[in-house]
C-alpha cells in the first residue's frame, strides 16, 4: 500500500462509481473507511484510487441512494438492504452495514436482462421442472453462488412459454420480469409489503400459477412455501446451504422434533428438485462457470426422505445419472474434461477430491503419484471385502 495515499476530501458522485462499475464489468463495489473505493473483477480486488475514504464519504454515498425509509431502517437496524437502478439503465443491490462504529457499503452490479439457461451454464433439463404444475423446487448454495440468477432464469423461461400468474416475494428485487405469456407480479418487502410473512399470508389471493420466494430464512417461511405446494403451486425458492443434503437437513431443523414425521411426509411427496450450485473459476481468468448437484425427486428418493435417510441420497445421485442428476464431482469432473477449469479448482470446489483425482486418472488425463496411490488402496480395499465376504458368505447380497 503506497504512503502517498490520502484522506479524499473532494465530493465523490456516487452514481459516477456505479458507471465505473459497469464501464469495468466489476461484479461489487466495497466501500470501507481508511481504504479507497475498491472493486472486485472476476473474484479479485482493485483500488479505484489511491485516495482513503473518510467515514463522512461514506455516509454521503450512502444517503445519496437511500430513502428516508431505508436511512430510519439502517438507524435503528444499523443495517439495510434494497436495490436502486442507475438513470442508464444498471440496476444494483445495496448492503449498507455498521463496522468499528462506521459506516460501510458493499454494491453488487445485478445484470438486468433475464439470462437463460445457457448463459448460466444450467442444464437444460431443468426447463422441465420450471414448466411444472405444483411442488418444490429449491436452489441452494453460499452467498454469490448465483442462486438469484438461476431463479431469474426459471422465472423467465416459465414467463416466456406457458400462460399464468406469476407471483414473487423478494428482498430486494433483482431482475424485474415483463410481462409476457404470463403476468409478473414482483414484491419487494419493505416496499410493496412490510414482511416476507404479510405477503406470504395473502399470497393465494392472488390466484398465482407460480410462486417465488427469494430466500427462506424461517420456519414460518418454509411453513407457507409447503403449504403453496400441498395446494397445488409451483414455488421456487432458495436456501443457504453447500448441497442437496445439507439443504433437507437444515429444512428439517427448522422445525421441533414432534412435527418430524408429518414434515418428512410433506416433503417426501412435495419437494421436486434440489440443485445445488457453487461457481469455480476459468481457467483463462474469464469469469465463472456453475458447478451443479442435482437432486430430483424419483420414488426412491421420495421413500429415503419418508424414512429420514436422505444422508444417504447422494449415493442414489451417483447412480442416476438417467433420471437427470448429478454430484458435484461429476459436474467439476465434466468443467474439467471440457477444459473451462483447472485441475486445482475441480479438487478445491468438489465434495471428494480422491474421486476426482479418480476419475480423472480413470480417462487417462493425469498421472499423479497421488492418484496412483489413491487406486492402490481401493484395490486393496476392495481384495480386503472379498477376503471378507469368503469368511462371512452371509455378507454379501
Amino acid at each position: 500500500m503506497s504512503n502517498s495515499s490520502s484522506i479524499n476530501h473532494e465530493p465523490i458522485d456516487a452514481w459516477r462509481l456505479l458507471k465505473l462499475m459497469h464501464y469495468k464489468n466489476a461484479s461489487d463495489l466495497i466501500l470501507t473507511t481508511g481504504m479507497p473505493a475498491c472493486l472486485k473483477i472476476h473474484d479479485h480486488l482493485h483500488n479505484i484510487n489511491n485516495k482513503y475514504l473518510s467515514n463522512s464519504d461514506i455516509q454521503s454515498i450512502a444517503q445519496s441512494f437511500m430513502s428516508a425509509e431505508q436511512l430510519h431502517e439502517f438507524h435503528a437496524n444499523l443495517e439495510a438492504n434494497f436495490a436502486i437502478s442507475h438513470p442508464d439503465g444498471g440496476r444494483y443491490r445495496v448492503n449498507v452495514f455498521q463496522q468499528q462504529n462506521n459506516m460501510g457499503l458493499v454494491i453488487r452490479r445485478i445484470i438486468t436482462s433475464i439470462p437463460t439457461f445457457a448463459q448460466l451454464g444450467l442444464p437444460a433439463h431443468l426447463k422441465e421442472l420450471a414448466m411444472g404444475q405444483r411442488g418444490l423446487i429449491i436452489f441452494v448454495g453460499a452467498t454469490n453462488s448465483g442462486k438469484s440468477s438461476s431463479l431469474a432464469a426459471m422465472v423467465g423461461h416459465r414467463n416466456n412459454n406457458r400462460s399464468g400468474h406469476i407471483v414473487t416475494i423478494e428482498d430486494p428485487i433483482e431482475y424485474i420480469h415483463k410481462h409476457n405469456k404470463s403476468i409478473v407480479t414482483q414484491r419487494e418487502v419493505g416496499i410493496d409489503t412490510l414482511s416476507y410473512e404479510n405477503a406470504l399470508k395473502n399470497t393465494l389471493r392472488q390466484t398465482p400459477d407460480l410462486i417465488m420466494i427469494g430466500e427462506v430464512r424461517s420456519r414460518e417461511t418454509m411453513e407457507h412455501a409447503i403449504a403453496f405446494s400441498n395446494t397445488g403451486h409451483l414455488v421456487l425458492t432458495t436456501l443457504h446451504a453447500t448441497n442437496t443434503t445439507q439443504a433437507i437437513e437444515r429444512i428439517i431443523n427448522f422445525f421441533p422434533e414432534e412435527r418430524r414425521a408429518q414434515l418428512l411426509l410433506d416433503l417426501s411427496s412435495d419437494i421436486k428438485a434440489v440443485i445445488a450450485q457453487r461457481l469455480v473459476p476459468d481457467i483463462n481468468g474469464k469469469g465463472r462457470h456453475v458447478a451443479t448437484e442435482i437432486m430430483i425427486n424419483t420414488p426412491f428418493i421420495s421413500n429415503l426422505i419418508l424414512k429420514g435417510e436422505y444422508r444417504t441420497i447422494t449415493d442414489v445421485m451417483k447412480r442416476s445419472v438417467n433420471a437427470g442428476m448429478s454430484t458435484f464431482d461429476s459436474s467439476l469432473y465434466q468443467l474439467y474434461t471440457e477444459g473451462k477449469i483447472s485441475y486445482d479448482d475441480a479438487l478445491q470446489y468438489s465434495d471428494s477430491p480422491n474421486e476426482i483425482r479418480l476419475l480423472i486418472k480413470l480417462k487417462g488425463k493425469v498421472d499423479d503419484k497421488e492418484t496412483t496411490h489413491s487406486i492402490h488402496s481401493m484395490e486393496l480395499e476392495n481384495e480386503s471385502d472379498d477376503n471378507q465376504n469368503e469368511m462371512h458368505p452371509k455378507l454379501r447380497t
